[in-house]
């Protein structure tokens, strides 16, 4: 078992109605002017956003507001936000949304707090983060967990690079979640969610280490309650119990609780960044895509980690004499999982067409940072491991 740190600060307030609460909270966490970012639809459309800037209006407390941020969140915009709160003289960022919007707000935290450093040098590493605005949640879509993790990521329309960033100092200060405000999402949204939370939580259990048990078994019984979770709640949209397992349940795959004392991977979403910065497609069903592949191509690399998820995780008999064909039944039931609930299992599923060598070239030379960077723990890639990948991942 290897050593770790574990750290965890943020006040989750879970339940309905929660979102009363939000005036009051900025004031514990020392906002006295406070940025209300948001995206533009469901927060709009569901009337939350005129209900949270309405309760900090009688709570007493300043607020400007900035919308537009959209999937796959824009450098472009990370950048009006910084100069906006700096005119206005803004101490708090309030994130009215989902991962996307928390990760601009996260952005938009580090840029306001170093005036003398180009954001996006945190996220390329030429610049090294020391402070930055404190951050908040008002969760409206589960799925990236940036509501309780550290990371933000961010894409640069100038190259389309789409690049991850990770600090303690981006923990969000709260989080408030009401799983009501989840069950006008469309149904391709919160299966997209739903993938994008059990791959965090992949990211972590397909590892070398397998001695910490706690940590395995605890990563298994949220997938397990995540997978059964999503069917009831795409037959019921308005399944209190089930969103409110879902919710929580993005949360819990992405602090890090579910990473403890192993080695982690993330060559997954590393290979997905590249699709989403590419072709603009939604996260989650990019990881859908790709994970089949990388999971084929890695899986002797701790084939007993393979085999007792299909057995614990996906109901796969084990065949004892066969370690290997368990291990490719459980990627197989996986992939049934993905079709069952609207999502793709390979990029011509994703983009609708075949991706060319070139496309796939160009997605490897950006992951690789030309050949300077190798991704994953279980297997560390190289720059023809990840071209092989994606040539699986075609369809």
């Amino acid at each position: 078992m290897r050593d770790f740190n574990y750290y965890a600060p943020t006040e989750v307030v879970f339940g309905k109605k929660s979102e009363e609460q939000v005036a009051a909270l900025v004031k514990k966490y020392g906002g006295t002017k406070v940025l209300v970012h948001y995206g533009g639809k469901s927060a709009v459309r569901s009337g939350l956003l005129d209900k949270i800037c309405s309760l900090l209006q009688e709570g007493g407390v300043p607020f400007v507001t900035l919308g537009g941020v959209v999937p796959n969140p824009r450098l472009s915009l990370v950048h009006e936000g910084i100069g906006l709160c700096r005119r206005e003289g803004v101490d708090f960022i309030l994130a009215v949304g989902g991962g996307s919007v928390i990760d601009s707000g996260k952005a938009i935290a580090m840029g306001v707090a170093n005036a003398d450093e180009e954001v996006w040098n945190y996220y390329i590493g030429e610049a090294q983060l020391t402070k930055a605005l404190p951050v908040a949640s008002v969760l409206t879509i589960p799925a990236a967990g940036s509501e309780m993790s550290e990371a933000t990521v961010i894409t640069n329309e100038d190259g389309d690079m789409k690049i991850g960033f990770s600090s303690s100092l981006l923990r969000p200060k709260f989080a408030i979640m009401n799983p009501e405000r989840t069950m006008s999402l469309p149904p391709y949204q919160t299966a997209a969610g739903v993938t994008d939370m059990m791959l965090h939580i992949f990211e972590r259990y397909f590892t070398k280490d397998d001695d910490m048990e706690l940590t395995a078994a605890l990563a298994e019984a949220t997938l397990r309650t995540i997978k059964t979770a999503v069917f009831d709640v795409l037959k019921n949209p308005n399944d209190y119990r089930q969103r409110a397992q879902i919710m929580w349940g993005g949360s819990v795959a992405h602090w890090g609780l579910l990473g403890m004392g192993q080695q982690e991977d993330w060559a997954t979403h590393q290979l997905e960044h590249e699709l989403s910065a590419m072709f603009d497609v939604t996260h989650g069903a990019g990881l859908a895509a790709v994970w089949p592949s990388w999971a084929r191509y890695v899986m002797k690399e701790n084939l007993r980690r393979f085999v007792r998820f299909a057995v614990n995780v996906m109901d796969v008999p084990n065949d004892y004499t066969d370690p290997e064909a368990t291990a490719e039944k459980g990627i197989e039931a996986m992939e049934c999982f993905y079709r069952a609930i609207g999502m793709p299992t390979n990029i011509k599923e994703l983009i609708g067409r075949d991706i060319t060598d070139e496309e796939i070239g160009e997605m490897v030379r950006k992951c690789s940072r030309d050949g300077k960077r190798t991704p994953g723990g279980l297997k560390v890639l190289q720059p023809e491991d990840m071209e092989a990948i994606y040539k699986m991942a075609r369809g």
